[in-house]
């Protein structure tokens, strides 16, 4: 073995694996969220609040 049996059923070995154990998944969870394409709002959101009709200076053109 590399390290005593002793020393590795510590309490404080077991709370740093613990929180290494955490900070791997943050970590793996940001890294997976920069790589995937941005999800905007609007994207998911009806088009039903859209304007019946144009507002647009030149009404006959179209939209």
């Amino acid at each position: 073995m590399l390290l005593p049996e002793d020393l590795l059923a510590n309490e404080f070995v077991a709370v740093l694996a613990a929180f290494v154990a955490i900070n791997t998944i943050v970590y793996v969870t940001l890294a997976v969220s920069k790589v995937l394409p941005k999800l905007y709002l609007s994207d998911l959101v009806d088009g039903r609040n859209r304007r019946g009709e144009t507002r647009s200076i030149h009404p006959d053109d179209a939209p």
